[in-house]
């Protein structure tokens, strides 16, 4: 089967057509929002962890996560509202869960593997937590799946290279990249 260029031409134009229409619906959808929210706990995490030590690293992220909790759980029920489609709702729904479900698993998997230092307990989630962005960009957009490769690399690039900074470095790097994924969604995928 032969294709004319003018069937390539409207072929592309159609994928890109889908594809501008995925990437409003994902910023509408308020995806950022998370981004930005977690970029934001992962900054401030990630440089408590490298200014403080011992117990106070373990606070400091435990009331971090709490307030990221709490914030995913009010924006999705911002957004459930703002939206008020079922589908949206039931897929809300479900990728909330979806999170949910691959926390408690990590925190098995850690309580399992034993004793960790801080360092490595810290891969260990940001592994999970891209595990669940690549997820996300199977189901959303294949942008988050870029992403999770992208933060994967940066976290394995300061662990094994400067691990003396790791923390700082995934404050600025870790968390920086997704409050500017974040941003970037906001304004530029409208």
């Amino acid at each position: 089967m032969q294709i004319t260029a003018d069937e390539a031409q409207e072929s592309l134009a159609a994928i890109h057509s889908i594809r501008q229409r995925m990437r409003r619906a994902v910023a509408n959808g308020g995806a950022h929002y998370f981004f930005i929210l977690w970029g934001v706990i992962w900054f401030f995490g990630f440089l408590g962890s490298h200014f403080f030590t011992g117990k106070i690293t373990g606070y400091i992220w435990l009331v971090l996560d709490i307030l990221g909790g709490f914030g995913s759980w009010v924006i999705g029920l911002l957004l459930r509202r703002r939206l008020r489609n079922t589908s949206v709702s039931v897929t809300g729904r479900r990728i909330g869960l979806f999170w949910l479900t691959l926390f408690i698993y990590c925190a098995l998997t850690i309580w399992i593997a034993g004793p960790m230092d801080g360092k490595k307990l810290a891969m260990f989630i940001i592994i999970f937590v891209m595990v669940g962005w690549i997820a996300m960009g199977f189901l959303l957009s294949s942008s988050f799946a870029k992403l999770a490769l992208l933060v994967t690399a940066i976290a394995f690039a300061g662990y094994f290279l400067f691990p003396e900074i790791f923390y700082l470095w995934m404050a600025l790097l870790g968390g920086g990249t997704m409050i500017g994924c974040g941003l970037y969604i906001r304004f530029r995928w409208q």
